[in-house]
């Protein structure tokens, strides 16, 4: 499983010109799973999202997370995440998990989050085509991979 994680002041999700979700200060997460992952993935990531110390502190350090600072989290599926692009001009997304697997672990990536007491958690629309509007912050932009991770976090 992977998540970049974007600091944002504010982020929106579009479908067919309206808004599907939206958040203020906070995080826009782009998700993406492949074949192997499972909710351990998606504990262990939705734990590291929320506890992820990148927000200031009063001396303009990284030393707050979402959760200290009540930022949201606006979720955003993207098997884009997963392209192999080694090879050739076009890149090929075997990697990337088949909607019957990635949808249901990208919200229960977002179910975890609330779970972790986030207190606000936005999505977009799985599988559509979304416009992704992204007022980075800083800018901060995180990767999270599950792989560089131990389950024992």
């Amino acid at each position: 499983m992977r998540v970049i994680l974007q600091r944002v002041t504010r982020g929106s999700v579009q479908v067919n010109g309206s808004i599907v979700g939206a958040i203020e200060r906070g995080l826009v997460a782009l998700v993406g799973i492949t074949h192997s992952d499972t909710a351990a993935e998606a504990d262990l990531l939705a734990k590291k999202t929320a506890h992820l110390r990148i927000f200031d502190d009063e001396a303009g350090r990284l030393n707050r997370s979402a959760l200290e600072t009540g930022a949201g989290v606006l979720v955003v599926s993207q098997f884009t995440l997963y392209a192999d692009a080694r090879h050739g001009r076009r890149p090929d997304f075997i990697q990337a998990a088949k909607s019957e697997v990635a949808f249901p672990l990208v919200e229960y990536y977002a179910e975890r989050l609330e779970h972790e007491g986030i207190a606000r958690v936005e999505m977009g629309t799985f599988g559509a085509l979304m416009q992704v509007e992204i007022h980075n912050d800083g800018p901060v932009t995180i990767v999270l991979d599950s792989a560089d991770f131990s389950k024992k976090e």
